[in-house]
């Protein structure tokens, strides 16, 4: 087991697929026909045999039916030939002993029944639920007036601090959306609130966007939406080092999880608070989606008790697994590709993520079948899967932190799938560096349902008179790239298809759900396979890994851009300046630099010549990391992109220069932007050198 750990640290690169970037003419024409194969192998009926193992029930992280599932990727993966390993963690996933939220109106008191319906129209919901909860929620058993305060933001509070009101010693009822979970219960308990109530408003999840399941894709009136609480990354209880066994550990009081109760409902209980709520008439953008007006309550006509009892002491600790398929590289296995999706689910989590895994296993599968036929990879593929992300990215974020060092030398890109079916549009999020190997990539698969490339169906849907090309989006947070991108600076890719749907973390989270309205027939989880397959292929087998960093430094130019429109940035835009006049020079010595590389290449020069190079441009975008991290935010290393405090959802730019101007620090936010320049110059260099390097 220590000697394939060690192994998982020895791997993989990118290689080709229309223009086939990376590869001289012989390996180009080599790779097209390796890629042919790679697209015919993904199978729809694969992915329909894995959905219905993998979501036929709840598995939550840390419960035997997550066990379950850790073995049978196990053993699908040794089935195929990959080398295999579980690597186990030791974590604080405190489930609930039991959860209250009883309405108390001058008639009476009734107790509202927390879990989701079973259907008839679904077999999987005959499966015993797990709780509707809200993971790492104070303990607590508070009763007290209920005030709605719209989606819990900050804005939100300080609307309601101008109509004369408080939060202060109220239970508040708030909607999801705009922001991140967490964020909302940060700011119940530092406006003083003793608890929280969450709810899916039908205007933004529900009979107001379209039929609701089992008619329809959208939330139902009971339909919950479970959820982590936690604001940082991995275990609370070993914040910045490895969860083993023997591990130090803080205690419960000292972690960085919320105060007070917290508790999901559906928006059919949610009427009950809402319809009965007196007090001023909200403010328009506060008005939901239910048939009547909303009022903010506050009063003492309508309250609430909210308890919540989690584990405490030893029996809150877990186990969690993640798990490992190796195929060794042939000619360079110390270089690794990693891609990986997260296993666990508070639901039977069909798509949310068994349609992440799936796409692992296929690809996995699909490689496995290439490396039994004579046609391993150059450099070594590690396909992961992930336990406890729902917690908080926990399985990937400790794996993180305890291979750090080998990660950083060895990794040439992280490839990231969760919720990868959920419809037929396709998007993408990544490294500038790597968007014009996304296009590239996306040219060779079939749309889903169509005749078209992806890239095709991608581009009329998003291309316009300002913007040329297909956008890949910003990595901030929310998923398990973080621990690669944002803390190690491994370049990383997150893609998938989407489409409207309300099943998100509730127990409709099921192959039904999928077979109906997500993904009818698996095409979808297909077409996800072939692009994952296609990616690791290009990493893989590339003479040269096909990063642009002059895409990166003309994107960086576009983020000062962004920036200067920041309030206060007027102050710092001489130091602004010089981080534009960095940015510019990455672009410059990228451009210089695919010049040389492709007239190298044709040259037909050997892989071996390439070597210097590729472990040179491996190191570029760890340059544009801070080993201290964000303020406040340790973990959060890059100094590209990072995920905003007040809404964890979204990305801020340049983070160490944005979040000084924001605090009102413009010596801090100067500093930042000094800082930030000469990490984009040492990253300019190193492309230089990679130029020199070629032969």
């Amino acid at each position: 087991m220590r000697f394939l750990l060690a192994a998982l640290l020895t791997f993989a690169v990118p290689l080709a697929a229309q223009q086939i970037t990376g590869f001289t003419p012989g390996s180009a024409v080599r790779q097209a026909a390796l890629e042919s194969r790679l697209l015919a192998i993904p199978d729809t009926a694969m992915a329909q045999r894995h959905a219905r193992i993998l979501a036929a029930r709840p598995h939550v992280a840390g419960t035997p039916a997550q066990v379950a599932t850790a073995d049978y990727v196990l053993r699908q993966m040794a089935g195929w030939g990959l080398d295999t390993a579980r690597v186990r963690y030791r974590v604080y996933l405190p489930y609930h002993d039991s959860t209250i939220v009883d309405v108390i109106l001058p008639a009476g008191r009734e107790r509202l029944t927390l879990d989701e319906p079973v259907l008839a129209e679904d077999p999987t919901t005959r499966e015993e639920p797990w709780p509707a909860m809200n993971g790492y929620s104070g303990a607590g058993d508070v009763t007290a007036p209920v005030i709605y305060l719209n989606y819990g933001l900050p804005s939100d509070y300080a609307t309601l601090d101008s109509l004369g009101l408080s939060a202060a010693g109220k239970i508040v009822l708030a909607r999801y959306g705009r922001s991140f979970r967490g964020i909302k219960a940060r700011e119940a308990a530092a406006n003083g609130a003793v608890g929280l109530i969450l709810y899916s408003d039908p205007m933004d999840d529900g009979f107001l966007v379209g039929e609701v399941y089992p008619d329809g894709p959208m939330r139902s009136p009971g339909g919950v939406q479970r959820g982590s609480l936690f604001l940082e990354q991995g275990d609370p209880s070993t914040p910045g080092w490895p969860s083993r066994d023997d591990a130090r550990r803080i205690p419960a009081s000292e972690m960085a999880v919320p105060s007070i109760p917290v508790v999901p409902i559906g928006y059919g209980n949610a009427a009950t608070f809402l319809r009965a709520l007196g007090g001023p008439s909200v403010p328009n953008r506060w008005q939901g989606g239910l048939g009547f007006r909303y009022h903010i309550g506050g009063g003492a006509e309508v309250r609430a008790r909210v308890a919540v009892w989690p584990e405490r002491g030893a029996r809150a600790y877990k186990t969690i697994e993640n798990t490992f398929g190796v195929i060794r590289g042939s000619e360079q296995p110390a270089e690794q590709v990693i891609i990986g999706a997260h296993r666990d689910a508070w639901t039977p989590g069909a798509l949310d993520d068994v349609s992440g895994t799936i796409s692992v296993l296929e690809s996995a599968r699909t490689w496995g079948e290439l490396a039994r036929a004579g046609l391993p990879p150059r450099r070594t593929l590690v396909f992961a899967t992930w336990d406890a992300e729902e917690w908080g990215l926990i399985g990937s974020t400790e794996w993180v932190e305890e291979n750090a060092e080998g990660l950083r030398e060895h990794t040439v890109a992280y490839i990231n799938q969760d919720v990868i079916a959920g419809g037929r549009m396709f998007a993408a999020g990544g490294t500038a560096s790597l968007t014009g190997l996304l296009h590239e990539v996306s040219q060779l698969v079939t749309q889903p349902g169509d005749s078209v490339t992806v890239y095709r169906d991608w581009e009329r849907r998003t291309v316009t008179s300002t913007r040329p090309t297909p956008p890949v989006g910003d990595l901030g947070g929310g998923s398990d790239f973080m621990g690669f991108y944002n803390h190690v600076g491994i370049p990383a890719i997150s893609f998938g298809f989407g489409g409207p749907g309300g099943s998100y973390h509730s127990n409709y989270d099921t192959w039904s759900f999928v077979e109906r309205f997500a993904d009818p027939g698996y095409l979808a989880h297909r077409a996800a396979a072939q692009v994952a397959s296609l990616l690791l292929g290009r990493f893989a087998n590339a003479e040269v890994v096909p990063f642009e960093y002059g895409t990166l430094g003309a994107y960086l130019g576009t983020l000062v851009d962004r920036t200067r429109g920041e309030a206060g940035a007027e102050a710092i835009g001489a130091s602004l300046d010089e981080v534009d006049a960095a940015a510019e020079l990455l672009a410059r010595v990228g451009r210089r630099f695919a010049l040389a590389r492709n007239e190298a290449l044709s040259a037909r020069h050997p892989a071996a010549m390439f070597v210097e190079s590729n472990r040179l441009l491996r190191g570029v975008e760890r340059q544009l990391t801070d080993a201290a991290g964000l303020e406040g935010r340790p973990f959060l290393r890059n100094l590209v992109f990072a995920s905003d405090r007040d809404d964890g959802y979204a990305n801020v730019q340049f983070p160490s220069v944005v979040e000084a101007l924001r605090d009102g620090d413009p010596a801090g936010a100067r500093a930042a932007s000094v800082a930030l320049a000469e990490r984009i110059r040492l990253a300019a260099s190193l492309v230089a050198r990679a130029t020199e390097a070629l032969p």
